[in-house]
């Protein structure tokens, strides 16, 4: 009988303590450690392996500067608004909502100082299942980050002015951004994330049914 492959001990640590690291320091970070994150984002799927994925590494302060105007608006004006509006999610208590939204909000007024951007992006026409082909080199992404001793966030804010913050960045009118990831070494410390339990979030065979 063939055994089962089990994973790495480390690989699920990793994933256990991949938080969204929102305070970031602006030391330069080694040009190979962001090649190895970006290694990890091109060995991910994706669809028909036609890898029409681009990835825009952005550390010139001056583009940096022009996205951040959207970005500040665009938490500032449309989703701080709605965060506050909504409250707390199921599960999570006043204080650590508070504490996340400090955090995002801090991650708004200090973007441009965020070392490394990565930009994940797909050339050509936006569909629901887009994300499919680039969203799996971003979380790859992220747990490679993490287990290189980086602070990262999955964040598209930006999005909110699509256009004008698109144009900041230069890109071309057939390619579009799915996210943006600042990159750097983080001011506080990896440790667990927080989510709901299996039971709270898995059917089984039914809707509905636990």
């Amino acid at each position: 009988m063939t055994e089962a492959p089990t994973a790495g001990p480390d690989l699920f640590e990793i994933i256990r303590t991949t938080r969204s690291m929102r305070r970031l320091k602006p030391d330069p970070i080694p040009d190979a450690l962001i090649d190895q994150v970006l290694e990890a984002g091109v060995c991910a799927a994706n669809g028909g392996n036609a890898q029409s994925w681009r990835f825009l590494v952005i550390q010139d302060p001056s583009i940096k500067a022009a996205v951040a105007v959207w970005y500040r608006r665009g938490w500032h004006e449309v989703t701080a608004p709605r965060y506050r509006a909504a409250g707390p999610p199921s599960g999570a208590s006043p204080e650590r909502f508070a504490r996340m939204l400090a955090a995002a909000e801090h991650l708004a007024d200090h973007l441009h100082e965020a070392p490394v951007w990565i930009v994940p992006c797909l050339t050509g026409e936006v569909t629901r299942t887009s994300g499919a082909s680039i969203y799996p080199a971003v979380q790859n992404m992220l747990l490679a980050a993490r287990a290189l001793g980086l602070g990262c966030t999955l964040t598209t804010v930006h999005l909110r002015f699509e256009n004008e913050a698109e144009a900041a960045l230069g890109l071309p009118e057939n390619v579009h951004s799915y996210a943006l990831l600042p990159l750097g070494y983080p001011s506080g410390r990896f440790g667990p994330v927080r989510r709901a339990t299996l039971a709270d979030v898995v059917f089984r065979d039914r809707w509905g049914e636990v």
